[in-house]
């Protein structure tokens, strides 16, 4: 376990098992919890359209779906938010398929996004996941005051005539680099069960929203510790793993 050859993957989908489910507190706060499965569609449609053009995978990836989270707001406003995230979801989906059926390279890549291969995580993608993690629970530590009044409060803002689009904005962007970021390693659903079932179980069972916090990323890390093991045991793709126990625990709690 401690070899460097599974440590560092066990680092790095540890650095999104604490960062996800916090983060999916907000989206679901927000009722934004479709747009994670869409952002990661979306960054899988990017990273395989970018192998194609001859560009690195995760460049496309982040891209795709930084471009999709800062122009969602636009989009929402004149579609409505679920509606938005389901084309987000569909046209990400639709795309990625089709690359990963006309391309060998993409084919392979495309498997892999969509499973989950966590260990093959290389030492570049742990910093980038720590780095990363540690820089997005610093910006939701920032964001977190206005992000709750906006929904507890929505006329706060108004009232006080200044403008919320600004973090409304930031926020979709850090939630799609952040979704980018884990579907290049943990594959499309395993970062969204993270992103999902934890905080689900957080909002059943918390009494405070600190408490749903500790809640989500409690199940989270627990869940993640669980499906590394038995992954690496029974030598399988950690992210159906990772989703089929998050299931099992969320009907066991729910």
């Amino acid at each position: 376990m401690w070899h460097e050859l599974f440590l560092t993957p066990f680092l790095t989908g540890l650095a999104l098992a604490v960062l996800l489910p916090v983060l999916g507190c907000y989206l679901r706060l927000r009722d934004e919890w479709l747009a994670a499965l869409a952002y990661s569609h979306v960054a899988a449609a990017g990273a395989l359209l970018a192998l194609v053009a001859g560009v690195a995978p995760a460049v496309g990836g982040i891209a795709a779906a930084g471009l999709a989270g800062s122009g969602r707001r636009l989009f929402s406003r004149r579609l409505g938010g679920g509606a938005c995230d389901a084309l987000l979801l569909a046209g990400g989906w639709a795309l990625a398929v089709l690359l990963a059926a006309n391309h060998p390279l993409a084919e392979r890549l495309g498997h892999a996004l969509f499973d989950g291969q966590l260990y093959f995580a290389s030492d570049e993608q742990l910093w980038l996941a720590v780095v990363g993690a540690a820089l997005a629970l610093i910006a939701l530590r920032r964001l977190s005051r206005h992000l709750l009044l906006a929904r507890i409060y929505p006329d706060f803002f108004r009232l006080r005539g200044v403008q919320a689009w600004p973090i409304e904005v930031g926020f979709d962007l850090l939630a799609a680099l952040c979704l980018a970021l884990a579907t290049m390693i943990v594959g499309v659903m395993g970062a969204f069960a993270l992103v999902f079932i934890p905080p689900w179980l957080a909002f059943r069972r918390g009494a405070n929203w600190r408490s749903g916090l500790g809640w989500a990323l409690g199940i989270g890390v627990t869940a993640y510790l669980g499906a590394f093991g038995v992954a690496l045991w029974f030598d399988q793709p950690f992210g159906p793993v990772l989703t089929i126990l998050l299931v099992a625990v969320g009907l066991i709690v729910a």
